[in-house]
């Protein structure tokens, strides 16, 4: 007990339980059902992950995929800076945020694709 609770318990004998610390007490003794878990926060928690199996990952679709994630996220910060300055209700910070993630992507592709052509030069010096 703090010395303010002390002295508030002293000076108002009603406040000598704390109703927001016996609410809390209470309520974190009780379990919550997974069914209200579910309710709060569906697809989260572990246990509902989708069942569907993984397509092929060759090198191949993972550039694919790599590209047009690029591109996708390139046309939202390009949809987003139009929207912006059209006057639109449009963020600044969120306009900023999609164009600086669709930077670093491109970035990030750029990095890819140079270290797979210098492993493929890499590959080319070999001696067979």
């Amino acid at each position: 007990m703090n010395p303010l609770t002390a002295l508030r318990s002293l000076a108002y004998p009603a406040l000598r339980t704390d109703p927001l610390r016996a609410a809390a007490e209470s309520a974190a003794s009780k379990a919550i059902p997974f069914s209200e878990l579910e309710k709060l926060s569906p697809g989260i928690l572990p246990g509902t992950f989708p069942t569907s199996s993984p397509t092929a990952a060759g090198p191949g679709n993972l550039l694919t995929n790599l590209v047009s994630d690029v591109a996708a996220k390139q046309a939202v910060a390009g949809e987003s800076v139009n929207a912006l300055l059209s006057g639109q209700n449009v963020s600044l910070h969120q306009t900023m945020i999609a164009s600086e993630e669709a930077s670093i992507s491109f970035q990030l592709m750029v990095e890819v694709r140079n270290k797979l052509l210098e492993s493929y030069q890499e590959l080319m010096r070999m001696q067979v």
